[in-house]
């Protein structure tokens, strides 16, 4: 005969987390029989789909499900017997120990059962002597249960919901109504400035997060991680004080961020990037005003890793003591950072921190491999206030830095600077597409600001604007040479090579010059041959440049615009001895790389023709050209970009506040068609009637075909009705010679005398 079944002390319930794999569940009490056990998942009661066994034993027994509850599910077991009696003693009859503990032991289970379910629920305290009584039901109809001053139980006159105060306003549950807005104190904050708030800060944030509800922080000082109020970070060094977001693939979206607030307990080193005041991950189309963030290396960070940040806006308010206040960076390839716009925002520095320490107010930065086309950027009246240091300003002071290669379309508008370098910006790699309006500098006027191109800067891709006391300059940009109708503009010149082509007000530049020469003069041709005359364009072989020579001594900056087909941009540069500038001397293209060709030419041209396209978009034909600093005279054009190019016309621009001149004739030999001498050595002789006599002058580039002409200037005493003086190429020498013949063709004789000889030579249109 078996033993009865033994009641231990023993829960009558158990729970368990599922993991998605485990279908067997163990119950450590005992049933009578299996209908005496509940199984929940979720709280939802199953009556199918698994299989109980251990009915009967002391040791409890197992559930075993057919399918495994899902990963995360809340399996619930219970023993929830029939309260009944199952047994009845017969009077005088026999009492069998075996029947009589099946009874004892039934009614020990199903009191275990009752004391399980009275724990859950709400009792006095066991010290107090009193008696609780519900008000009766007419009483507590459409009211809430209280307690009244001396802890007794009433009602209140009112109900389980509440209504608004406005019209329109419909009732809602107590819980609903402050569920809308969580509290850091809800989750233990104190806000004293002595407890570690940062363990309740992060939960409220957590939950606030995971719930789409807005956290409300009070105010208060608080130790740790902080916010609101005079928040103090007074944390280890090398940490986030304020982390919003997560990373990953997780998206925060729509949400907002108001009154953030963030101090450094004492400054930091500006030595540790991991010294961060606000870090900001993967937003998206979220509201975010920081009012306030001072002391660190890093002020702000918004950070795309491993989803993007994107599409939101941010306020921005004092940004203090950072040494760089806003970084936008990207941690990984699939994080980006791009279409933020930022309204207003005070990037400043105390003159006292960290003098010898450069500092920025904007960087766009990203992890080596990661995301670096940062796009879309709009920032509107942002003030910078960062206090370069050393006279002239020896460490750095500026307001935007990209370190990103790909930066594209950062926009800065009214932006104000005092105290800062002569600088708005910084670009390493290849950022293109920016522009920065200065509405105001308190340091230099407009004078000298620009985008300062560091060592390796692929792009001229910074536009500045200074309107400070600038304005009505800016209204278009300066056209300073143009060459509307190329072809009209040809004339034939060979005083640098047989069947020479020149063009007026331009020089021509070979690609394999002899010498190869070393100056300017030497570089520049008046006129070369392999040049086609069209009907109505030039064709440009590969090896001749046709370009604008300016003097770029305050100019850096020029805009090339050309029409035509099959078109290379070339730049030749040359210092203040008009000495060729080699490949140390760096230039930047706005749309296209710049490379250098060497020796012979020493030109720089660019990467691709003006007219390719660039994804399908022909960006190649606006090209900005930024000169190397020290390029006291530059040629400016293009070349062939094949056998096959042709040029129609050509224009170069600069900004409105430049009128760069245009060098060309004069002790230059190109770029024009007439040349003129004068010559005071002739005392002409008496001349008989029909008699002649002839002078040889020297008149530097004209060559056999030009057309020449002579004139005979007297002070005084002199009629010229009876002389006339013919001017034909040649002389004692092959070339710049013109001998002039005087002639009297009165019928007398004249004497002319001393006086001054002006000779004119024009080459032919061709």
């Amino acid at each position: 005969m078996s033993e009865h079944i033994r009641i231990g002390d023993v829960a009558p319930r158990v729970n368990y987390a599922a993991n998605g794999a485990q279908t067997s569940f163990t119950f450590p009490f005992p049933i009578f029989a299996p209908a005496d056990l509940e199984v929940r998942v979720n709280g939802q009661r199953l009556s199918a789909g698994f299989t109980i066994t251990g009915a009967g034993q002391s040791e409890g027994g197992q559930v075993v499900f057919d399918t495994p509850p899902a990963s995360g599910t809340r399996v619930t077991l219970l023993r929830r017997m029939r309260i009944a009696r199952t047994a009845d003693f017969q009077e005088n009859g026999v009492l069998r120990a075996r029947t009589l503990n099946d009874e004892l032991d039934y009614q020990v289970a199903a009191l275990q059962e009752l004391r399980d379910e009275l724990s859950g629920a709400v009792r006095l305290d066991v010290s107090e002597n009193a008696t609780v009584t519900l008000p009766p039901a007419s009483a507590r109809a459409n009211r809430v249960l209280a307690f009244d001053a001396v802890g007794d139980v009433t009602v209140l006159p009112q109900t389980g919901l509440i209504t608004g105060a406005y019209a329109g306003a419909v009732p809602r549950t107590v819980e609903d109504k402050l569920a809308e807005t969580l509290s850091v104190r809800d989750f233990g904050a104190t806000g004293n400035g002595t407890t570690d708030d940062g363990p309740a800060l992060q939960a409220a944030m957590s939950a606030a997060a995971a719930f789409g509800r807005r956290l409300l922080i009070g105010p208060g000082e608080a130790l740790g991680l902080t916010m609101l109020g005079v928040i103090i970070y007074a944390g280890p060094a090398g940490s986030t004080a304020l982390t919003i977001g997560n990373a990953g693939t997780y998206r925060t979206a729509t949400r907002s961020y108001l009154g953030l607030r963030v101090q450094r307990a004492t400054i930091s080193t500006w030595l540790n990037e991991n010294d961060i005041g606000i870090k900001l991950i993967n937003l998206d189309a979220c509201h975010t005003e920081v009012r306030q963030v001072e002391g660190f290396t890093i002020g702000i960070q918004t950070l795309g890793d491993g989803r993007g940040y994107e599409d939101s806006t941010m306020h921005l308010g004092r940004i203090v003591n950072n040494r760089y206040g806003l970084d936008v960076h990207c941690a990984t390839a699939a994080g980006w950072n791009n279409a933020i716009t930022y309204v207003g925002g005070h990037f400043a520095n105390a003159s006292a921190t960290h003098p010898t320490l450069s500092r920025f107010g904007v960087r766009f930065s990203a992890a080596p491999g990661a995301y670096d086309r940062h796009n879309q950027h709009l920032f509107l009246g942002p003030a910078f206030e960062l206090q370069r240091q050393g006279t002239p300003g020896t460490v750095d002071a500026i307001p935007f830095l990209l370190t990103a290669a790909d930066a594209r379309c950062i926009t800065a508008r009214g932006i104000r600077m005092e105290q800062c370098s002569n600088f708005v910006a910084r670009h390493f790699g290849g950022p293109n597409d920016c522009l920065y309006e200065v509405g105001y500098n308190g340091t230099y006027g407009f004078v000298g600001l620009g985008v300062d191109y560091a060592a390796d800067a692929t792009r001229a891709g910074g536009t500045v604007i200074a309107l400070h006391q600038a304005t009505a300059a800016h209204g278009t940009p300066r056209l300073v040479a143009a060459a509307e109708n190329l072809r009209s503009r040809a004339f034939r010149q060979t005083i640098d090579s047989a069947n020479g082509i020149g063009f007026e007000e331009m020089a021509l530049l070979s690609s394999n010059p002899n010498g190869p020469p070393t100056d300017l003069n030497g570089f520049c041709f008046a006129g070369l041959s392999l040049l086609t005359l069209n009907a109505e364009d030039v064709g440009l072989p590969t090896s001749r440049a046709l370009a604008f020579v300016v003097d770029s001594a305050d100019c850096k900056e020029f805009f090339l615009a050309a029409e035509g087909s099959e078109l290379r941009p070339v730049v030749m540069q040359f210092d203040a001895l008009e000495n060729v500038l080699g490949a140390e001397a760096r230039l930047l293209f706005s749309n296209m790389n710049a490379i250098f060709a060497g020796s012979p030419s020493l030109w720089w041209e660019g990467n691709a023709n003006l007219d390719s396209l660039a994804g399908g978009i022909a960006l190649n034909r606006l090209q900005r050209i930024t000169l190397n600093a020290g390029a006291r005279y530059a040629a400016i054009g293009v070349r062939g970009g094949s056998a096959s190019a042709v040029l129609r016309s050509l224009r170069l621009y600069t900004g409105a506040q430049h009128a760069p001149p245009i060098i060309f004739g004069g002790p230059r030999r190109w770029g024009v068609r007439e040349c003129t001498v004068t010559d005071d050595g002739w005392a002409l002789p008496a001349l008989a009637a029909g008699a002649t006599n002839t002078h040889d002058v020297t008149l530097p580039g004209v060559r056999q075909g030009d057309m020449v002409q002579a004139g005979f200037a007297k002070t005084s005493g002199f009629q010229n009705g009876g002389v006339v003086f013919h001017a034909a190429v040649g002389g004692t020498a092959s070339t710049d010679q013109v001998r002039v013949t005087a002639q009297n063709i009165s019928g007398g004789t004249i004497t002319v005398g001393s006086g001054t000889l002006i000779v004119r030579a024009v080459k032919p249109k061709m």
